[in-house]
């Protein structure tokens, strides 16, 4: 590739963290960094530290939340950066705007970077919106004249004319990321740089947004990165693709093939047959009755309105015991492990036997929301409106993906706010009261 088609060359970026501190730790850290560096040595804590993976207690205060980071940007490219949360992407794009520094490695970028990182990014929340306008075109280098001749087409595709000359600070979050985006696209820098904020945006906005971005790199040659969790987004607007795991580059190539590789790469980490092992009990259980394995009988990417199926084996240890029923525990995301809710079945008897034996509970309704879910399990006696007895109890068995809307027709979910929750409740009814209200809401209102 020649060097004057590079819009942006990384090259070995690394990015270190102490946890739980701010800036690089204690007094005599950074007296021992000073010191090699006055003797021309590398910094000593560079060669420490773990892999910045969340779901996994370290044995060092050090992270690494990017390291070793290496590719090539093409201008006029739009490069899609993906991965799961906490895989390094906002770190990557804070170090390419220079909002922090790299622990190691060398930037190169060709013209001016704007950034969108997140809602009301560079905003003054005491100014006015015309005044940010100005303000923010000013720090990306541009004058006056120029942000003239830009300012009605930014507030116009902004949609906050009438707000305009009112402080930032009375604005909700859609209307701060219409004009921080408006700002960023409009004002023509040569790179522009995009996280997530998009998803703030209503659905007009968000395809507005997604259209001049496409204007941006086809018909001005401006490179963009951008970072989203919505993969049809990244598949329309995006050529190529990197796809961060943990802080390095696991995969890098065509925008289609990158996010099969993430969406694969997700899939795998289900798990959709378990044999039960000492990290599934949290606490001490006298085991009457125990769990040996259980197993997803769905595919681990299912809908909505799918019933779900899951085949348990369970033994039968004190033969005293003559019934008993289970009870299922949905999280709505494995390493967090928020509890979405819980299910019930009938009490069943048990076999006068020790031998293995299997049972299968179905969930009909459940109406999750697209995510990634996991299941605990209780085996025992009781049910929720008396009390009950644990026989077995245990945590993160099995995990699947609700993906599709729909069983019969396969259509994808691109899009769920978290803040709607994490249950989808579709048999709704509504009845229109014909009659007037026997309210006098003048009388209400003196």
């Amino acid at each position: 590739m020649k060097s004057e088609e590079i819009a942006i060359k990384i090259e070995n970026i690394s990015k270190q963290y102490r946890l739980g501190q701010i800036g690089t730790g204690t007094l005599s850290h950074d007296l021992n960094r000073w010191w090699f560096k006055v003797r021309g040595k590398e910094d000593p804590y560079l060669k420490i530290g773990e892999v910045n993976d969340r779901s996994q207690k370290g044995e060092s205060d050090y992270v690494w939340a990017l390291r070793n980071i290496s590719f090539e940007v093409k201008q006029g490219e739009v490069l899609g950066i993906i991965g799961k949360n906490g895989a390094g992407k906002s770190t990557l794009l804070k170090i390419l705007s220079k909002v922090t520094k790299p622990s190691t490695g060398v930037i190169k970028a060709r013209g001016r970077i704007a950034s969108l990182l997140e809602v009301g990014t560079g905003f003054h929340q005491e100014m006015t919106g015309r005044e940010n306008v100005y303000l923010n075109g000013s720090i990306m280098g541009m004058t006056k004249s120029e942000i003239n001749r830009k300012f009605d087409e930014i507030v116009d595709f902004a949609g906050v004319e009438r707000y305009i000359d009112t402080p930032v600070k009375r604005y909700s979050s859609g209307m701060t990321v219409r004009l921080g985006f408006a700002i960023a696209a409009h004002l023509e820098p040569e790179i522009l740089v995009v996280d997530e904020v998009l998803a703030v945006g209503d659905a007009e906005f968000q395809k507005k947004a997604i259209g001049k971005m496409q204007e941006v790199s086809h018909n001005s040659g401006r490179t963009v990165l951008f970072v989203s969790h919505n993969m049809g987004a990244v598949r329309s607007l995006c050529k190529t693709g990197i796809v961060l795991q943990n802080g390095s580059v696991s995969f890098s190539g065509e925008v289609n093939e990158a996010v099969d590789y993430y969406l694969d790469e997700a899939k795998s980490n289900l798990v959709a047959k378990a044999v039960i092992e000492p990290k599934h009990r949290k606490h001490h259980i006298d085991k009457d009755v125990e769990l040996l394995a259980a197993e997803l009988l769905n595919e681990t990417e299912i809908a909505t309105d799918e019933p779900l199926k899951v085949k348990l084996t369970l033994k039968v240890n004190n033969l005293k015991k003559k019934e008993v029923r289970v009870k299922g525990m949905i999280n709505a995301n494995a390493n967090t492990g928020s509890r979405v809710g819980c299910f019930f079945s009938g009490n069943f008897k048990l076999p006068d036997n020790e031998e293995p034996f299997d049972v299968v509970v179905t969930l009909y309704n459940h109406n999750l929301a697209k995510g990634v879910y996991s299941l605990d399990f209780n085996i025992g006696i009781g049910n929720p409106t008396t009390s009950f007895t644990d026989f077995d109890l245990l945590y993160n068995v099995l995990s699947f993906e609700v993906l599709y809307d729909s069983m019969e027709n396969k259509q994808l979910i691109s899009k769920w706010a978290p803040f709607w929750g994490s249950s989808y409740y579709k048999q709704v009814e509504i009845d229109v009261l014909k009659e007037e209200p026997k309210l006098n809401f003048n009388s209400l209102l003196r």
